[in-house]
């Protein structure tokens, strides 16, 4: 009764099939504005941790044998986001229909282990009633925690949830009552794939917080320790852009403010096709206040596909429609590498592996479309270019 109250206001199901016990799903597509959103079902089709990892002991999500190492806990027979979704996501990360121009994933929760306990803690019981540090102290005697409520696990599950994000090249969007943050994902190497926002929460009653026990590599001069690449309690490779931990405050009503309640602004502009991101304070506006620090955080949206191109195609270059749609498909496996609607009329698309390649060029809601085939790809960017005429 309660998720058909929260979700009512949906579009209908992209496969409203009810799941076990006849309860419903919601996972869909809504458009606003050209912006493409995919809201998934984060937690319904997530298998339980305890049934594959016995010798772990793990209760309410924690492990409690003290010996066991989560780092080696990846499962490749469990499930995130189960099959029916994944199916979904590729449908949608190759539909750019309704003039969408941007994409983004809406969830609940982010897809790694973003938090820290105390070193003797096993598990984040005693954060809650723990006294929070002064704004921007990074306390050096956490831990990396071993949560598997959090989407870092399954970790072969969120990898290819990722994967599917990125062929979009969309910004994840999450929240409930986890940790004011934006990281950009990795999943073979760090920065390979997008970029994540979580919102805090505008009334939250179980604290979370960041401090690692490692500094972060590859930091930026102004970075503190606890921002930069790190890989998470369960071995994800994440790197923190902005984080909003717990802080002591001045602003009433105390308690409130120093668990970083707050909200989130993101800006997705369809001239420049860049996103920015940033978390705000709960008693700060937008017109005269200031966001938490080291946010916003400001990418473009190819940025969301951080993978490291092997090989180039040609430059395409269109003739005839404008800001088109354009699919690259590997033709040894037939699989979609990504799809993008153009900032304009020219593009050099960039691939992860030799060989050849089909594009598909056009407009998916005049169903006009040109095919390529037998594009090969080579380890530099090619001077002939490719014209389309459509």
């Amino acid at each position: 009764m309660v998720q058909a109250t929260q979700t009512l206001h949906l579009p209908d199901p992209y496969d409203p099939e009810p799941v076990e016990q006849g309860i419903g799903v919601y996972y869909t597509e809504c458009n606003i504005g050209g912006v493409s959103f995919a809201i998934i079902e984060d937690r319904k089709f997530k298998s339980t941790p305890g049934k594959f990892l016995p010798e772990a002991d793990i209760f309410n999500g924690w492990p409690r044998n003290k010996n066991w190492n989560a780092r080696r806990s990846s499962v490749t027979s469990a499930t995130l986001l189960g099959k029916r979704q994944l199916d979904f996501l590729e449908d949608w990360a190759g539909d750019w229909s309704g003039a969408s121009w941007m994409k983004a994933v809406l969830s609940q929760t982010l897809f790694t282990n973003l938090a820290t306990i105390p070193d003797t803690a096993m598990n984040d019981n005693v954060i809650q009633a723990a006294p929070v540090p002064d704004s921007g102290i990074v306390l050096t005697t956490d831990k990396f925690a071993n949560d598997f409520d959090s989407n870092g696990w399954p970790q072969k599950g969120r990898n290819n949830a990722l994967k599917i994000f990125r062929k979009a090249f969309a910004t994840h969007v999450a929240g409930d009552q986890h940790l004011g943050s934006t990281v950009q994902y990795g999943i073979d190497s760090y920065n390979d794939a997008g970029y994540a926002i979580v919102s805090p929460a505008t009334g939250c009653i179980w604290s979370r917080r960041w401090h690692p026990p490692v500094n972060g590599r590859n930091r930026q001069q102004d970075w503190p320790s606890n921002l930069g690449e790190f890989e998470d309690g369960l071995g994800n490779k994440i790197t923190v852009h902005a984080v909003a931990n717990p802080h002591k405050s001045k602003v009433e009503p105390l308690r409130h403010n120093e668990l970083s309640t707050g909200y989130s602004s993101i800006i997705f502009d369809k001239n420049n096709r860049t996103i920015e991101l940033a978390n705000w304070p709960y008693y700060s506006g937008p017109e005269n206040g200031n966001p938490f620090p080291f946010w916003p955080v400001r990418f473009k949206q190819i940025d969301n596909y951080g993978r490291k191109a092997i090989a180039w195609l040609p430059e395409l270059q269109v003739e005839g429609m404008k800001n088109p749609v354009v699919k690259i498909y590997r033709e040894r496996t037939g699989e979609l590498v990504y799809s993008l609607r153009l900032p304009g009329n020219t593009f050099q698309p960039k691939v992860f592996f030799f060989g050849n390649y089909t594009v598909e060029i056009g407009d998916p809601d005049a169903n006009r479309w040109q095919t390529i085939e037998a594009i090969n790809a080579t380890s530099f960017k090619q001077r002939k270019a490719i014209e389309v005429k459509l």
